[in-house]
C-alpha cells in the first residue's frame, strides 16, 4: 500500500495522494456498487471536513514544536492569531444567523476569511524566520522573554511600598575640611588607604564577603554562612560616601540593587548581620537618600525576625535566612544566647519601626530590655550568657570586652538616639557602669587604669582590644551622668585611652595585641601567643576619635596618626590590607584577611579624627557598634509604633 504524502498547511498536516498512486488497494474492483458509494461518501465528507477546518478551526501553531536540534523550543504565539481565532468565532456564529436573518453578509464573511488567510500566512512566515536563526540566537530570545516575565512578576508580587515618614534632620554629611594643611594631608592619606582597600576588594573579591589580600581572592567566615552577600560592600558604603568617593559608592549601590539577595539557604549570625548589613544599609540610606538601601534593609530585617521565636523572646544567635530556623553557638555556655549579641539590636530595630511603621521591631527589643530588668544580677553585673529557653543566666562571666561590650554601648546610645528622652535606657546604663566601676575597673602597679573580666567570683586582670572602645563610651556618656560626674567619666575615658595607647606603644610594630595582661610584672603586654595578633581592629582609634571630639587634645590626633602609619607600613600589601599574627615580631606573618570592619570602622574613625567636628556632629548622629551613623530621632510628640509612651 502506498503511503500518502504529508504536506504542511497552516501549521497542521493533512494527508494527500501522491501523483500516480492508487488511492485504495487493487482488490477494490471486486467491491459491490453500494460499498463504492459508501466509500465515496466517506471520502467526500473527509475532503469537506478538511476544507472547513482550513477556514474555521483555530490555529494551533501556538503549541507546535519545531524539531531542529534545540531542545523543545516553543514558537511564541502572536497577537494576530488571537485576532484570527476571535474573527473565526465571529464567522462561525455568523453563518447560522446568515441563513435565517442576514442574507447580505457574504462580502463581510469573505473579507474575514481573507484576513484569516493573511494572518496564517504571516504566522507561517514568522515561524520560517525563527527556523533560520541559530541556536544561540534562539536561546538569547528565550532568556530575554524569561527575564521579562520574572521582572513583571517582581513588579506584581514585590514588597509593599513603605509608608512615607519625615526624614530626620540630617546635618554634616559632607566635607569636614579640617582647615589646616598638615591635618588635611593626613586625612587625604587615610582616604588613599581606603581607596586601596576598596579597589583591591573590587578587583579580587567583588561580591564575596571579604578579601584575602595575599591570595587575591574572596573570603568568608561562618558568621555569614555559606553565602556571598558582599559584606564588604555594604559595610564600606557610608565610609565611601563621607570620603567623597562617589564613583565607588555608585558601584556598590549598583551591586546591591542587582545582586544582594536574602532568600539564600544560609545560616547567619543575627548580631553580625544586624550591625553590618542592616546598620550599613540604613546609614547609606540616610546619607544618600537612595530608597534601594531602605528597601533592602527591611527585606533583611524580616528574615531575622524568626530568630526571636524562643520561649523567652531572647533571640537565637543564628538563623537560617531561608527556613527561619534558629540555634545558638555550640561553644556558648549551656546553649545560651550572648549578652553582646541579643543586647545590640536596639538602634537598628528602632529605626526599622520608624521607617516601616511596623511595631514588631521596637517591641522585640523592648521585650528584651524588660526581661533583663526583672532578673537578678550578681553584684549588679550582667553575665555574658542567658539561656533563651529557661530565661536563666549561664556561666557567671562578665566582660566589657568580647561577649558583653556593645550591650552597654547600646544602652547609652538608645538614650542619645531618642534625643535623650529614653530615660529608662540611661538609668539602666548608669546602674551598669556603676557596678562595672566597683568590680571591674582597677589601676595597675604602674598606674595604668584597666577594665578586667569577672569570672566565677574573681577578677581576671586582663583587658582585650575590644574593651578599648569603652574609653570613648565613657566620654560619650559623660554629659548626663548622675551626681555631676561628667568630669569623672571624661577623665576615666582619658585613662582608658592612655592604657590602650600603651598596649600599642609597647609592641615592635606599634600595633596593639588582641589582649594584654596586668600581672607578673607585665603591664599592657600580651603573654600568650594566641593573643599577640592584630586583625585591623578599630576600638583604640574609636576611643581616640571620641576623646578628640570632647577634648581637642592634640595627642589623640598624634596617637591616631602613629596607628595609621603602622597599619600602612606593616599591614599594607599589593592586594589590600592584612592582619598580622604577632605584633611583637619585626618580621610578622600575615593572616591574609582584609576584614570588612577595617573599611567600615578603622578607616572611618581615622578619617573623622582628621576632619572638622562639622562632619557627622555627635549632636545629630549616633554611631552603631560597626561605626554606621544613624540620625538622632527628634520625634517630638510622635508616638513610635508599638511604644506605650510618647517619645
Amino acid at each position: 500500500m502506498t503511503t500518502p504524502a504529508l504536506l504542511p498547511l497552516s501549521g497542521r498536516r493533512i494527508p494527500t495522494l501522491s501523483p500516480g498512486a492508487s488511492s485504495f488497494p487493487h482488490h477494490r474492483a471486486t467491491l459491490r456498487l453500494s460499498e463504492k458509494f459508501i466509500l465515496l461518501l466517506i471520502l467526500s465528507a473527509f475532503i469537506t471536513l478538511c476544507f472547513g477546518a482550513f477556514f474555521f478551526l483555530p490555529d494551533n501553531s501556538k503549541h507546535k514544536r519545531f524539531d531542529f536540534g534545540l531542545e523543545d523550543v516553543l514558537i511564541p504565539h502572536i497577537d494576530s492569531e488571537k485576532e484570527a481565532r476571535h474573527s473565526s468565532r465571529q464567522v462561525i456564529h455568523g453563518v447560522g444567523d446568515h441563513d435565517e436573518a442576514h442574507p447580505g453578509h457574504e462580502e463581510e464573511e469573505e473579507s474575514l476569511r481573507d484576513k484569516i488567510r493573511a494572518d496564517h500566512e504571516r504566522a507561517l512566515q514568522e515561524a520560517k524566520e525563527k527556523l533560520r536563526k541559530s541556536k544561540e540566537e534562539l536561546k538569547a530570545e528565550i532568556q530575554t522573554e524569561k527575564t521579562k516575565v520574572v521582572e513583571d512578576l517582581k513588579k506584581k508580587d514585590g514588597p509593599k511600598p513603605l509608608p512615607p515618614v519625615p526624614m530626620p534632620k540630617l546635618v554634616g554629611v559632607k566635607d569636614g575640611d579640617p582647615g589646616d594643611p598638615d591635618t588635611k594631608e593626613k586625612r587625604d592619606k587615610i582616604r588613599e588607604m581606603m581607596k586601596h582597600a576598596w579597589d583591591s576588594y573590587r578587583q579580587y573579591g567583588w561580591g564575596h564577603n571579604e578579601l584575602k589580600p595575599i591570595a587575591k581572592k574572596g573570603h568568608s567566615t561562618n558568621i555569614f554562612g555559606n553565602s556571598q552577600m558582599g559584606a564588604t560592600i555594604v559595610d564600606a558604603l557610608d565610609t565611601l560616601y563621607i570620603m567623597g568617593l562617589h564613583d565607588e559608592f555608585k558601584d556598590g549601590q549598583e551591586w546591591i540593587k542587582q545582586n544582594l539577595d536574602f532568600s539564600v539557604n544560609a545560616e547567619v549570625s543575627v548580631f553580625e548581620v544586624n550591625i553590618r548589613f542592616i546598620g550599613g544599609l540604613l546609614a547609606a540610606y540616610y546619607l544618600s537618600g537612595q530608597e534601594v538601601f531602605k528597601v533592602k534593609a527591611v527585606q533583611l530585617a524580616e528574615k531575622l525576625l524568626p530568630a526571636f521565636n524562643t520561649p523567652t523572646g531572647i533571640p537565637w544567635a543564628m538563623v537560617n535566612l531561608k527556613s527561619g530556623v534558629g540555634r545558638n553557638w555550640g561553644w556558648a555556655s549551656a546553649g545560651s544566647s550572648i549578652l553582646a549579641e541579643f543586647g545590640t539590636l536596639h538602634m537598628e530595630f528602632v529605626h526599622l519601626t520608624y521607617l516601616t511603621g511596623n511595631p514588631a521591631y521596637y517591641q522585640k527589643v523592648m521585650h528584651i530590655r524588660k526581661l533583663l530588668a526583672k532578673m537578678d544580677r550578681p553584684n549588679g553585673l550582667y553575665p555574658n550568657y542567658l539561656n533563651p529557653r529557661t530565661g536563666r543566666w549561664g556561666q557567671h562571666h562578665t566582660s566589657v570586652g568580647g561577649l558583653g561590650d556593645s550591650f552597654y554601648e547600646y544602652l547609652l546610645k538608645a538614650w542619645l538616639m531618642s534625643d535623650k528622652t529614653d530615660t529608662e535606657a540611661r538609668k539602666t546604663y548608669d546602674d551598669a557602669i556603676e557596678a562595672i566601676e566597683r568590680h571591674l575597673i582597677r589601676k595597675s602597679n604602674g598606674g595604668l587604669t584597666f577594665i578586667g573580666e569577672w569570672k566565677n567570683g574573681h577578677l581576671e586582670r586582663k583587658m582585650g582590644h575590644l574593651t578599648c572602645f569603652a574609653g570613648g563610651m565613657f566620654a560619650l556618656g559623660a554629659d548626663g551622668s548622675p551626681d555631676d560626674k561628667a568630669g569623672h567619666y571624661l577623665q576615666l575615658g582619658a585613662e582608658i585611652a592612655h592604657t590602650c595607647h600603651e598596649s600599642y606603644d609597647r609592641t615592635v610594630l606599634k600595633l596593639g595585641p588582641e589582649a594584654f595582661k596586668f600581672d607578673s610584672g607585665l603591664e599592657a603586654v600580651a603573654v600568650r601567643q594566641n593573643e599577640k595578633y592584630y586583625i585591623l581592629r578599630p576600638e583604640v582609634i574609636e576611643t581616640y576619635w571620641y576623646m578628640w571630639r570632647f577634648t581637642h587634645d592634640p595627642k589623640y590626633r598624634q596617637w591616631g596618626w602613629e596607628a595609621a602609619q603602622a597599619i600602612d607600613k606593616y599591614c599594607r600589601v599589593s592586594g589590600g590590607f592584612s592582619g598580622v599574627k604577632d605584633v611583637y615580631s619585626s618580621n610578622p606573618t600575615y593572616d591574609d584577611v582584609q576584614q570588612s570592619f577595617f573599611l567600615a570602622e578603622t578607616l572611618k574613625y581615622l578619617y573623622l579624627l582628621f576632619s572638622s567636628d562639622e562632619l557627622l556632629p555627635l549632636e545629630n548622629w549616633v554611631f552603631n557598634t560597626e561605626a554606621h551613623p544613624l540620625p538622632v530621632l527628634h520625634l517630638g510628640n510622635i508616638t513610635l509604633p508599638g511604644s506605650e509612651t510618647q517619645r
